[in-house]
């Protein structure tokens, strides 16, 4: 029977931060992985770790530490990335009003963001629309990844530089007690670390099936690489998004937002869309996103929600080429009041879960935390 001081069920980008995280303390890591490789919500996203879309507080600072720890793993295992911060455009007058206002209150809160007027945010991106363009939040602080190439190539530098081993095609079937079965495996360990992301049903099903997790589907498209090398720049969304995350729940200019879009596009908070636009190194443009929420998830995708983020981005988008060459949709697992969830099923034992759509965002500053909490 082989040994380890830590077992990780899955290769998302959860349990590979939890696999940093602990052999940079020295243990003696295993990572199972079901499919041949990683294919869940880590590699179907933007790429995008996104601090600015944390509430201020404790989300925001475990976000920056999570972003100074991603630093850390694609300078050491010498992977592409662009930390060239985000803008989010504005358009319209309540728009406007809201971004003015957190740019305000940002530095109170902890943020280091600016309001930019049109002239200085067109400065800093030409993949803006000029026409009607009010302004922009600008932030420093985002940071974009190929999730794709990332999620491909961390298994490899895990293994090479801190001794991770990985089983890819071997299913965690049980953990009973300090034994991990797979299908053809039995392993020894000292703790297990379970990020199965969506999957409630092969570990640990009871638990998970009354935690109040659900499931949150997400649609999203990629273009052809861009012309003539065309860069995006800082990565970009617009006025949708300010709805959309928790930072922003702090402005009093806020609920107008909220009405008028509610009022003249009710289909944008039916399927929950909002446009971010980011960019991998080859230059195709990762497009998005909606949210549909539910157990059950429909295999089938809806083209009327791609034609209507589509329609949304090309309001503010001026890239070359708008093509699109590939479709797909992720899946997520959601919990309706946390930010995370930590379940301890055993004493040996964690479920780290749902960081609700913030995986790329909170996993590593999650994880630094969840092993320092087992191995105090």
């Amino acid at each position: 029977m082989q040994r380890a001081d830590l077992a990780v069920a899955g290769s998302g980008i959860m349990g590979l931060a939890h696999a940093y995280a602990a052999a940079k303390q020295g243990l003696k890591v295993v990572v199972f992985e079901r499919s041949p490789r990683a294919s869940g919500a880590s590699v179907r996203n933007f790429g995008l770790i996104w601090p600015i879309g944390q509430p201020h507080g404790r989300m925001y600072e475990l976000a920056m530490r999570s972003r100074a720890i991603w630093i850390e793993v694609l300078e050491q295992a010498r992977l592409p990335y662009r930390a060239e911060g985000s803008l989010h455009a504005v358009y319209r007058d309540d728009e406007a009003a809201v971004a003015r206002e957190f740019a305000e209150i940002s530095p109170g809160l902890g943020f280091d963001c600016a309001w930019l007027d049109a002239d200085r945010t067109l400065s800093r991106s030409h993949a803006l629309k000029p026409a009607g363009l009010l302004g922009s939040l600008w932030s420093p602080t985002e940071v974009t990844v190929d999730p794709r190439l990332t999620l491909r190539a961390l298994p490899d530098f895990l293994h090479e530089r801190l001794g991770v081993e990985f089983r890819f095609g071997h299913a965690v079937r049980a953990i009973d007690l300090h034994i991990v079965e797979t299908g053809t495996d039995r392993w020894t360990v000292n703790q297990a670390i379970v990020c199965s992301g969506d999957d409630f049903e092969t570990l640990y099903p009871e638990l998970l099936r009354t935690s109040g997790l659900t499931r949150v589907k997400l649609q999203m498209l990629r273009t052809r690489p861009q012309p003539g090398k065309w860069r995006l720049g800082p990565a970009l969304c617009a006025g949708l998004t300010l709805r959309f995350y928790k930072s922003f729940q702090v402005c009093e200019a806020l609920p107008a937002l909220r009405e008028r879009i509610a009022n003249e596009t009710p289909e944008y908070d039916r399927w929950e869309i909002h446009g971010l636009v980011s960019q991998t190194a080859e230059g195709e443009l990762t497009l998005g996103d909606s949210h549909e929420y539910g157990e059950a998830v429909d295999i089938f995708n809806k083209e009327e929600i791609d034609c209507l983020m589509l329609r949304y981005i090309s309001t503010f988008l001026a890239a070359p080429d708008l093509s699109i060459a590939q479709r797909w949709h992720g899946v997520y697992a959601k919990h309706p009041e946390h930010p995370f969830l930590i379940l301890k099923p055993a004493p040996n034992v964690r479920i780290v879960t749902s960081p609700g759509g913030a995986g790329m965002t909170l996993s590593f500053g999650i994880a630094a935390e969840t092993i320092a909490d087992m191995y105090a």
